[in-house]
């Protein structure tokens, strides 16, 4: 069987993935590309909406557009990231604007980061459950190693 074989669980309890792009036409194929795979969705038009959202509910992962009216998708990656560091974000645009989009990746990356490599787990991985034992068994492979190097800082020192 291959990776692309696979049929995933359709569990009554699967959390949505959620939209947000100001472009209706943009919304609506990302939903029926989602509705043909079975995969639970909800759609916002504003950053605003996902933000009042967030404050009673979490997606299994969130996809965003760049540029919006109001608050930029890179503002709603800080904001999601600040409430929900362990949720996987997608950043997608229309525009080839590539300035903004290394712009916003080197901020991200050189000022808010903090080892959340760690944490990067792919959208498939969270959506056939995968997600909670990757990270265990990162955390454990982070535990050994930071043993093993103090443990070869003690003997180089003694």
């Amino acid at each position: 069987m291959f990776a692309y074989d696979y049929q995933a669980p359709r569990s009554a309890a699967a959390r949505p993935v959620w939209i947000v792009d100001d472009d209706r036409s943009i919304r609506w194929v990302l939903e029926k590309a989602l509705e043909r795979e079975g995969i639970p969705y909800k759609t916002f038009s504003s950053a605003f909406e996902v933000l009042q959202a967030l404050a009673v509910d979490e997606p299994q992962v969130l996809v965003t557009d760049v540029r919006m009216p109001g608050e930029s998708g890179l503002a709603l990656l800080a904001k999601v990231k600040e409430r929900c560091p362990h949720l996987p974000v997608i950043v997608m645009t229309a525009y080839s604007d590539l300035d903004s989009a290394v712009a916003g990746f080197v901020d991200h990356y050189n000022h808010r980061r903090y080892h959340e490599s760690l944490d990067n787990i792919a959208p498939s991985d969270v959506y056939f459950g995968r997600a909670a034992r990757i990270l265990r068994r990162r955390e454990e492979i982070k535990r050994r190693t930071i043993e093993q190097r103090r443990r070869q800082h003690f003997n180089a020192a003694a």
